[in-house]
């Protein structure tokens, strides 16, 4: 009896902690702690030059951040396979050429589809792309008509007109504002987007998305050390990238990556992970994203695994409130996109996301694209607001909240334009 209640004390007492976390934003209360030098691997050893890297620490960490932080994605699938259902060469008041592409993913004979939603300047051929999840489905980035509305789970939301997890027409258009459709045209690029929820629904619930396709018998979720949602968002954004390579229409090679916030995350991962990618962009990724985590500044390791457990594998979880266990972090997953263009971005009140940790991390991970001849975050000097720097590795904040604006997409156009070739 005494053991039972000292086991229930001990869960009254992790939930009360969790349910009176209070975030530190202050920035003298940060912790000291040790910036793992990228450069240095885990048997102690420097290196010095990319070849290394490139053969000894890039597999190392690689294989650290999947077993650790992430997870690894447990097999192959069967077969991927691509249709175009819809494509009209006058969308958006005769600008562009609209494409929409079911692609199906199969293994142990079932199935999964999700749908990519592309639009490219009208009269250019072998066009780049930025490329990029949204978070209500296809049709709320644009007030087109002939964009398909989702079918799949999506979180309610009275403002959206999304009640029973049911999206409608009603949220049509309602997240255009984030997607700067006509300046991405007008430079010379195309958009493709996917509702991440297609691919595993936002919910701590493995049953109804990617993981169930490659479940054993009797398993009901990932082991320990296998994908989260996280993972499972990335490899959707990979299978994305081999439609895009069979697009006559596309520049495979100048494809950009780019995610907000928990997709930020995911773009992040996704770079590290596929290298064919040319660039990647993370928009108020924070925590678990760019920022870092040892700084346990906003958002935590402990918070984020406790409000969102789906996101990570389980083996994260041995790192809540304990980040000074860690061997790596988060500037090292940036650097495994060397020497790939990078583009951090942060905003001013967006405190929770750890603007300062995200732009360290930049700043950490230069060294990895020094050996490249890179040139990234020179400075550990925060930038002021609405002053970005634009090397291979770039980084801006910016006044206001958590949220991608015009001005983010003026600065991703540009710095694509000048690294992304």
């Amino acid at each position: 009896m005494k053991l039972i209640n000292c086991f229930i004390a001990f869960l009254f007492m992790t939930y009360s902690s969790s349910a009176q976390f209070t975030p530190n934003y202050d920035d003298t209360k940060v912790p000291k702690f040790q910036v793992p030098d990228p450069l240095i691997r885990f048997n102690g050893k420097k290196l010095s030059n990319a070849r290394k890297w490139v053969k000894k620490r890039r597999p190392e960490l690689l294989d650290f951040f999947q077993n650790e932080v992430y997870g690894s994605v447990p097999g192959k699938l069967d077969e991927v396979s691509f249709k175009v259902v819809e494509q009209a060469n006058n969308a958006l008041n005769g600008q562009a050429k609209r494409k929409q592409v079911e692609v199906v993913l199969t293994k142990n004979e079932h199935s999964l589809r999700f749908t990519i939603l592309i639009y490219l300047p009208k009269d250019k051929l072998n066009t780049s792309l930025f490329l990029g999840y949204n978070f209500y489905g296809n049709h709320t980035i644009t007030n087109d008509p002939e964009v398909i509305v989702t079918e799949a789970w999506s979180r309610n939301n009275d403002d959206f007109g999304i009640t029973d997890h049911t999206p409608t027409e009603k949220s049509r258009n309602v997240l255009a504002q984030r997607w700067a459709i006509e300046k991405i045209l007008n430079a010379g690029y195309g958009l493709a987007t996917i509702y991440y929820g297609e691919i595993d629904p936002d919910k701590n619930d493995f049953s109804d998305g990617l993981h169930a396709l490659f479940y054993s018998d009797d398993q009901h979720k990932p082991k320990t050390d296998e994908w989260g949602s996280i993972a499972a968002w990335a490899f959707g954004l990979s299978r994305a990238m081999d439609y895009l390579e069979t697009d006559i229409h596309v520049d495979a090679s100048k494809v950009v990556v780019f995610g907000h916030s928990r997709l930020g995350k995911a773009a992040l991962w996704t770079g590290a992970t596929d290298e064919r990618f040319a660039g990647v962009i993370s928009n108020n990724s924070g925590c678990g994203g760019a920022a870092l985590s040892k700084r346990k500044f906003g958002e935590t390791v402990g918070r984020i695994n406790q409000s969102f457990p789906h996101w990570f594998c389980d083996n994260f979880e041995q790192y809540n409130e304990n980040e000074e266990a860690l061997l790596v972090d988060q500037h090292q997953l940036l650097a495994l996109i060397a020497p790939r263009p990078l583009y951090v971005a942060s905003a001013k009140k967006d405190q929770w996301a750890d603007p300062k940790g995200e732009f360290l991390s930049a700043y950490y991970a230069t060294p990895v694209y020094a050996l490249f001849g890179k040139e990234g975050i020179t400075s550990k000097e925060i930038l002021e607001v609405n002053r970005p720097i634009q090397n291979t590795v770039a980084y801006h904040i910016r006044t206001g909240k958590h949220d991608v604006t015009d001005y983010d997409w003026e600065q991703y156009i540009k710095w694509a334009s000048k690294f992304v070739k």
